[in-house]
């Protein structure tokens, strides 16, 4: 498949990790303590997938914890792994993919809480493959020799792109991607910038207040109910700061059970680290924000990355997964 990069791709990045080691600050590597609180910094997607995060903070389950998180915004996993990696965060979001990506190369990455799920239902997915109104591409196979856009290059929508092509009876290799924020897309798309764009919530409500057709549900096409992304850590800070690891996993968990029961304070908390309008909010489909991850899941996204040559080498699940 032909790659078109607006930015530093994920070898690109993960070369920049490795160039640059691990953190000798003990501040920056274990996070700042005061007054019996630990405040560490979080990297983070600014999409619908880490609301949980923004309700547990709000609702003080990791301040009850003894944990203050602060958040910086990244486009996508693969640029947030390699912040992990070397001390500037000491959690981060990512999907699942860039992980396994990431300890293919040698980057010493440890998931430890699980982050979300597709829903498992075709055309009410978070995650769609999206054209615009008058687009003349009706199937995931026509999106051959045209331009789609995905977030970050060598992550999961790139296997999500591929895999909704196959499906449809194409040749994925004929698909040219291109790097792109979520939040660019929906201009671009129908400005005519790229013919498709592989795209979350809020991104995806947007395309469809602007009259945008799905035409895949891509996180289906690769395996039921995904786990697409989690919360991870540096195998390093994972070993040096078990207490607070285990305060985080703790909290996250707390933070998922809340959010999948309480949907609308979800959503609502979505518009504070977003720029969606609140006309387009109500249409927003959430993900699902299971506490465990679905092995069998991430098992069959490994082997399509094998199969597309993501990995310098097979993922060690056992390692990676909490």
């Amino acid at each position: 498949m032909r790659r078109l990069s607006a930015g530093l791709t994920t070898g690109a990045l993960l070369l920049i990790t490795t160039a640059c080691g691990t953190s000798d600050s003990g501040s920056t590597e274990a996070g700042a303590s005061s007054g019996g609180v630990t405040t560490v910094k979080v990297g983070l997607i600014p999409i619908v997938d880490v609301a949980p995060l923004y309700l547990g903070q709000q609702k003080g389950f990791f301040e009850k914890r003894g944990l203050k998180l602060e958040f910086t915004a990244a486009q996508g996993g693969a640029a947030i792994v390699p912040g992990v990696a070397s001390g500037q965060f000491q959690f981060g979001f990512s999907n699942v993919t860039s992980l396994m990506v990431a300890q293919s190369n040698g980057v010493p990455v440890k998931a430890v809480a699980n982050g979300i799920a597709s829903t498992g239902v075709r055309g009410k997915d978070f995650n769609g493959l999206m054209v615009k109104k008058d687009s003349p591409v009706k199937s995931a196979k026509q999106l051959e020799g045209k331009k789609v856009a995905i977030n970050t290059l060598k992550n999961i929508n790139e296997t999500a792109v591929r895999q909704a092509v196959r499906t449809a009876g194409g040749d994925p290799d004929k698909v040219k991607l291109v790097e792109m924020a979520f939040d660019q897309m929906p201009a671009a798309l129908d400005s005519g910038q790229i013919d498709a764009a592989c795209v979350v919530e809020p991104a995806t409500a947007t395309i469809r207040s602007q009259g945008g057709r799905e035409i895949a549900s891509p996180l289906i096409d690769i395996a039921p109910k995904l786990t697409v992304a989690m919360y991870f850590t540096s195998t390093r800070y994972a070993q040096q700061n078990p207490d607070v690891v285990k305060k985080f996993q703790e909290a996250t968990a707390e933070s998922l059970t809340y959010a999948e029961a309480h949907p609308d304070e979800a959503r609502q908390i979505v518009t504070t680290y977003t720029k969606i309008p609140t006309s387009v909010l109500d249409q927003v489909i959430l993900p699902k924000w299971p506490t465990e991850a679905n092995r069998p899941s991430i098992e069959a996204l490994m082997k399509l990355g094998e199969e597309d040559g993501l990995f310098k080498k097979t993922p060690d699940l056992d390692a990676l997964l909490p």
